[in-house]
């Protein structure tokens, strides 16, 4: 049997809690608490929270505690800063190297999907449909130094994404669409054209993503 590793029970317990906001956003936990739930000593939580702050999911602070990293407006235009710089930027310089098999599988999803089905209203199918579209584009660059930088903003983009809850299904109906243009441009290897589809769905997203926020403070969905 092999030997279980105690520090990544510790960091993946506490990673994937935190992107799921069981340890909301702005909350504030401590090494005693963690011990006691996680059933675990002090030396593999501790570790983990290293890990953690490295990622910026966590601040420790001295004398307060721990607090989980709030998530903001300011956040999510961090988030899609990075977003606008990065992925047109790969279908352009990196287009070719996307699996052309992968691009149709795809086009068929998006060209066939009812956004009124079971699982279309489904959050987590809708959610790893949308991640794994763009980590195959992300995955088609062979910088790993923008590739970790890319999987650090997904982990902020899934803790937004789990904070706001349902899918708004006119958005749904909407993204499939953008995808599908994309794809059709990657697939007439366009790469230019891909990347501006691509720089428009990710500035629909954000401001989608904006009206999420503010209909969970009960304000106007208005933006800049």
């Amino acid at each position: 049997m092999p030997k279980i590793n105690l520090k990544t029970v510790a960091y993946s317990t506490i990673r994937r809690k935190i992107v799921t906001c069981e340890y909301a956003p702005g909350s504030f936990l401590n090494e005693e608490i963690l011990t006691g739930e996680l059933k675990l000593s002090r030396t593999p939580i501790r570790d983990a929270l290293s890990r953690l702050e490295q990622e910026g999911l966590i601040e420790i602070k001295p004398k307060k505690g721990i607090m989980v990293m709030p998530l903001s407006t300011d956040t999510i235009n961090m988030i899609f800063e990075v977003r606008m710089l990065y992925e047109p930027y790969i279908l352009l310089n990196y287009g070719p190297l996307i699996p052309t098999n992968s691009l149709k599988e795809f086009y068929h999803i998006f060209q066939h999907k009812d956004v009124k089905s079971e699982c279309a209203l489904n959050n987590d199918y809708v959610y790893d449909l949308d991640s794994a579209f763009h980590s195959l584009i992300i995955n088609a660059c062979p910088n790993i130094y923008l590739q970790q930088n890319y999987n650090q903003i997904q982990t902020q983009d899934a803790r937004f994404r789990y904070m706001t809850g349902d899918v708004d299904s006119c958005r749904l109906e909407d993204t499939f669409k953008e995808h599908l243009n994309i794809v059709c441009s990657c697939l007439q290897n366009d790469w230019k054209k891909a990347a501006e589809k691509m720089n428009f769905h990710l500035e629909q997203s954000k401001q989608a993503s904006f009206s999420l926020i503010f209909n969970e403070m009960g304000l106007q969905s208005i933006y800049l």
